[in-house]
């Protein structure tokens, strides 16, 4: 092997045994009877976002099929977090990076791929982030990541502590120690593939739902299986939602998906904060109402259970996006009629 792909490895193994588990913790509602919902706290990566997880599988995953030489031009087409995770293991191994980011994309993770040492080329909305990769990645002689293709392929879904198996072991103590039920958004949909693998690799009586947001066409393909579906509008809510089917997305191990209104997630987000104390980003909001749905019909079924979701990155990031209220009044819209279904929810 090439000495400084070895280093390179070395280097990104090295941080993974530095990095220790993330937080998973028990959403208080303390009324909601026989449920549980708990949440996996994936901000407390080094690089504050569930990202992390995927950025640190794609570069292992580049690097040990020779597409990352010294001096590569790392390209990846994101809408902020896989683009920040991606630029701190470019910085670590030493390669350039830019990240292929819609004009929208939210100012504080601009920042954050700077600090990295990363370099920002802009497209005006989602659909154009994946062909102007593919031509910038050509037109330099880099390489294109493309989280979208190769998302629910880097990651070893069978186990060697990915996200998973960290759920699964965590809750091996709480009172109900196999979920009935995992919520997870999709952006890729490689951690959505990960976690629907591995309930069915380990055989527990777990389901997945995969909720998504509006402007994503995952939902309508899931429900009707048609794989070519597209749109020419962006998802509003950071991270999650896509104008096409990816390839990463697999709907064949999934067990249920539900829109989520855009209003909802921002609703919902806010709702969690007075809850936990903290803040987060609209795709936490985006799990965290589809928890409560599931929640909502286990109790009116008068059956109990757990239920797993995610905090995929801080709130810190959104503050001139989705925590100012003339912004979200402009681009997401009146949300006060999910505070208030949010509020009258027996907890």
């Amino acid at each position: 092997m090439d000495n400084w792909v070895a280093s390179a490895i070395a280097k990104i193994n090295a941080d993974a045994h530095r990095s220790a588990d993330t937080h998973l913790f028990k959403l208080p509602i303390p009324h909601l009877n026989g449920v549980d919902i708990y949440l996996k706290d994936e901000s407390t990566h080094p690089t504050g976002s569930l990202k992390h997880r995927l950025a640190r599988s794609l570069f292992l995953y580049a690097l040990c099929n020779g597409k990352i030489k010294e001096g590569t031009t790392i390209i990846e087409a994101s809408s902020g977090s896989t683009a920040v995770s991606e630029a701190y293991f470019a910085r670590m191994i030493g390669v350039p990076f830019i990240a292929v980011i819609p004009k929208s994309t939210a100012h504080s993770k601009i920042r954050l791929i700077e600090f990295y040492g990363g370099k920002t080329h802009f497209v005006n909305a989602a659909p154009e982030m994946h062909g102007t990769s593919v031509e910038l990645a050509q037109s330099i002689g880099g390489h294109f990541m493309d989280q979208f293709t190769y998302a629910e392929r880097a990651t070893d879904w069978r186990g060697n502590n990915n996200i998973a198996e960290s759920i699964f072991r965590q809750m091996e103590y709480e009172p109900h120690p196999v979920p009935t039920m995992l919520v997870m958004s999709a952006g890729t949909g490689g951690t959505s593939a990960t976690l629907g693998r591995f309930i069915r690799y380990k055989g527990y009586d777990t389901s997945l739902t995969v909720v998504d947001p509006e402007n994503s066409v995952f939902y309508d393909s899931y429900l009707t299986g048609d794989r070519t579906l597209t749109s020419d509008t962006s998802s509003r809510i950071e991270g999650i939602g896509r104008p096409k089917v990816e390839n990463s997305f697999q709907p064949d191990v999934i067990d249920r998906m539900i829109k989520v209104p855009d209003a909802a997630s921002v609703a919902t987000m806010l709702w969690l904060e007075k809850r936990i104390g903290r803040r987060a980003g609209a795709s936490t909001g985006t799990n965290v109402w589809g928890a409560l749905q599931i929640a909502r019909e286990m109790t009116r079924d008068n059956r109990t259970g757990s239920i797993v979701t995610l905090l995929c990155d801080s709130g810190d990031r959104y503050l001139d996006t989705y925590y100012d209220t003339e912004w979200v009044k402009t681009h997401i819209g009146n949300i006060q009629p999910f505070l208030e279904e949010l509020d009258c929810r027996p907890d």
